[in-house]
C-alpha cells in the first residue's frame, strides 16, 4: 500500500515520518520524498489513525488520487532545486521533465497544479530556487555567477531580479544581513513577516 504524505521536504522528515509509522505498528517497505510504502494496514490501526499521526508532525495524508500528484510534481521539483538530483536533462525545462516523469501533459499537470495551490507551478518553481539562492547567499561559498549558472538562471541579472521581486532585497543586500529571512520549503508561499 503507498501512501502520499504532503510537506516531507527532507531527509530529516523521511526519518520522523519513519519512525511514526513504525511506532504505530507499520512496517514500512520503501520510503521516499512524498511516499511511503507500507506492507499492510494492521486491523487496528486507520488511515484516520495514520493521519492523525502524521499531522501531529507537521505532515498531512493525500487521499485523493489528483492530490497525490500535485504531491508528486511537488517532490520532483523539490528533488531538482533544492536537492540537484540532476533527473532533468540538460536540455529539459522544468514542463518537459513534469510531463517526462509524470506521464501526463503540462497544460493538464499545470491546471491541476494551480487549482491545488493557488498558485502557478512556474512561480512555485521560482519560490524554492530563491530558497536555495538564499541559502547558497548564507554559506557564502559561491559566487552569484556560480549561483545562476547552477540553477539554470540566463543571467546574474535575470537571477538578481528576481531575487530582488521575491524577496524585496538584493542578493547582496541579503548577503550582508546577518540573518536573512529563509523559509521552510513547505512554506515557500507565504508572505514575508507571516
Amino acid at each position: 500500500m503507498t501512501l502520499t504524505i504532503r510537506n516531507m521536504v527532507c531527509d530529516r522528515c523521511k526519518r520522523v515520518v519513519r519512525e511514526e509509522l513504525e511506532r504505530l505498528g507499520l512496517t514500512v517497505d520503501r520510503l521516499e520524498l512524498g511516499e511511503v510504502d507500507i506492507a499492510k494496514l494492521p486491523e487496528t490501526i486507520t488511515l484516520d489513525t495514520v493521519q492523525q499521526t502524521l499531522q501531529a508532525n507537521g505532515f498531512d495524508l493525500v487521499q485523493d488520487k489528483k492530490q497525490s500528484l500535485v504531491e508528486h510534481m511537488k517532490v520532483l521539483l523539490i528533488n531538482e532545486i533544492q536537492h540537484l538530483k540532476g533527473e532533468r536533462l540538460p536540455t529539459e525545462n522544468y514542463s518537459t521533465f513534469l510531463e517526462r516523469k509524470l506521464g501526463y501533459e503540462y497544460s493538464y499537470l499545470s491546471g491541476l497544479f494551480s487549482a491545488s495551490e493557488g498558485h502557478t507551478v512556474e512561480k512555485y518553481i521560482i519560490a524554492l530556487k530563491i530558497e536555495k539562492v538564499k541559502e547558497w547567499l548564507r554559506y557564502d561559498e559561491l559566487t552569484l555567477s556560480e549561483i545562476a549558472w547552477r540553477l539554470g538562471y540566463s543571467s546574474v541579472q535575470h537571477l538578481s531580479n528576481q531575487f530582488r521581486q521575491v524577496t524585496g532585497q538584493t542578493p547582496g543586500q541579503f548577503r550582508k544581513a546577518a540573518f536573512g529571512n529563509r523559509r521552510s520549503l513547505d512554506e515557500v508561499f507565504k508572505r514575508e513577516g507571516e
